[in-house]
């Protein structure tokens, strides 16, 4: 099984309501070939290893975040993720604040003044096997998040996507 898009996953913490009335949202679900990870480890195991041009575009987009005064991370969150033994609701896991954390999912994200976004990864069973599930939801506060989305949604899509083949051919999922 190769990266694949997919509905938000049924057993996602990530609210029905939220999900459905997002401006956007995407989700792709990928072969988990090592479930016995922990799902910081799945998390780190997709996010922690980002080719430099994905690095690059982060870091250019979130100077331009800052200029308009929204809350963005730093280049060190986004060049070198640290990953910790213990997460918390709250704490962030690499570059975003935790909004659920359990077992089998994590679900973090960013709340601005143009958009809120939450990113999902969740350890999802698909029969006798496993997959991890990656599902982004984006609420629109006003036109300049609809702008922003606009010119970002093609980056976000090919990226996670490349993130996550990139984790299954290293076998690191």
């Amino acid at each position: 099984m190769r990266v694949m898009e997919c509905d938000v996953p049924s057993g996602s913490a990530l609210d029905p309501d939220l999900i459905r009335n997002a401006y956007f949202r995407d989700s792709y679900r990928a072969p988990l070939t090592r479930p016995d990870l922990a799902i910081a480890d799945v998390f780190f195991a997709l996010f922690g290893h980002m080719p430099l041009w994905i690095k690059i575009l982060l870091i250019v987009r979130n100077a331009v975040a800052k200029a308009f005064g929204l809350e963005a991370p730093t280049v060190a969150e986004i060049m070198k993720p640290t990953a910790r033994s213990e997460y918390r609701v709250g704490e962030k896991i690499g570059p975003w604040p935790i909004f659920f954390i359990a077992d089998d999912e994590i679900v973090a994200g960013r709340d601005n003044k143009h958009l809120d976004f939450r990113l999902s990864v969740l350890k999802a069973r698909d029969g006798d096997a496993m997959s991890v599930a990656v599902s982004t939801i984006c609420t629109v506060h006003n036109m300049f998040g609809k702008i922003y989305l606009f010119f970002i949604v093609p980056f976000h899509r090919s990226g996670v996507q490349s993130l996550m083949s990139r984790a299954v051919v290293a076998k690191r999922i």
